[in-house]
């Protein structure tokens, strides 16, 4: 019966929410420091005119604010995966260690191979990201009896903390601080197309999991014993999801940094909309997620222009007032 009350409401608010996310999207191709017009942002999609405002659009605004919403899409998922698996309202992508994962090797590779191109920092947050999450799934599952997400969590703090550490720690020996704290202060500035060609696909395929797996999902948020006892086997199904909380949020960090909060935000709003459906909630998070990202990018090229602000720094001014107000209603929101 709840599915189906949902199912009428769906209908609507995806439509409506793919609207959003195009008009968010067509509006940051015209908004900047640049003087461009809605005219200009047609001419750049749709014609091979040449043209100063018209390079802007196609060379800085339109990689970057597609990797905005795909960076938004993945994030949004992710935590929306995470909160459903560990039943924890204020879970997140980086309490599986990625986040922190990523910044350990991005501060390695810096400092063992300072002439390394974007590109190769690129795998290497990937494969820093995935030790991190191998690590936390060690030691979760190192006694006996498996995972759990108390577990889980401990774990993700104690290894996460770890990992900046490290971070930290080469930045300092290696005098690298400063450029490290430049990507992990998080945004999109700077992206190529040659970097989306490696990350859109990696973050289609964790989307694809992600719905794929949703109903099984919804199941296993209820309870894993509720998930066992209308046969799910709950190891594969996990490992499915695991896989595309990887993807998702290791190629989002390996582009976009230490963005943090579009993951509890996210999927707490959609959630308010839909229910408690995850064949509902992955989709819209990923909608959602994709517009907040992008309309974040916007705001950090516009608030202070023609200076930049941290995008990481406008999605935490939002982030932390909602993150207490969900501290304060004790995850009666997310039931």
């Amino acid at each position: 019966m709840e599915a189906n009350r949902r199912r009428g409401p769906f209908r609507y608010t995806f439509p409506f929410s793919l609207v959003l996310l195009l008009a968010v999207w067509l509006s940051s191709m015209a908004i900047g420091v640049a003087d461009t017009t809605w005219s200009d942002v047609w001419r750049a999609l749709f014609s091979n005119e040449q043209g100063k405002q018209l390079d802007v659009i196609r060379e800085l605004r339109l990689p970057r604010e597609t990797a905005a919403a795909f960076v938004g899409a993945g994030l949004a998922v992710a935590g929306a995966i995470m909160q459903g698996m560990t039943r924890n309202p204020l879970a997140d992508p980086g309490l599986l260690g990625l986040t922190a994962g990523a910044n350990a090797a991005l501060a390695i590779t810096m400092a063992c191979f300072p002439s390394a191109h974007y590109l190769s920092i690129t795998v290497a947050c990937l494969l820093g990201a995935a030790a991190g999450a191998g690590m936390v799934f060690g030691i979760g599952a190192a006694r006996k009896g498996g995972f759990s997400p108390l577990r889980i969590v401990l774990a993700g703090s104690a290894i996460s903390a770890l990992l900046f550490a490290v971070a930290e720690g080469v930045g300092l020996y290696f005098h690298i601080s400063k450029d490290v704290s430049m990507w992990t202060s998080g945004g999109v500035a700077g992206t190529s197309w040659k970097q989306l060609s490696v990350i859109i696909p990696l973050i289609v395929i964790g989307l694809a999991i992600a719905v794929r797996y949703s109903r099984q999902l919804t199941i296993l948020s209820l309870s894993e014993d509720v998930a066992v006892g209308v046969g799910q086997n709950t190891a594969i199904v996990k490992a499915w999801l695991f896989l595309a909380i990887f993807l998702l949020t290791g190629a989002s960090v390996a582009i976009a940094g230490n963005i943090t909060f579009i993951g509890l935000m996210i999927p707490h709003l959609v959630r308010a909309i839909a229910g408690a459906d995850y064949r509902f909630i992955i989709p819209l998070s990923a909608t959602v997620g994709a517009a907040g990202m992008v309309g974040a990018d916007t705001a950090a090229r516009t608030v202070n222009a023609p200076f930049e602000t941290p995008v990481a720094a406008i999605i935490a001014v939002i982030g932390l007032p909602f993150f207490l107000f969900v501290v304060r209603k004790k995850g009666r929101g997310f039931e």
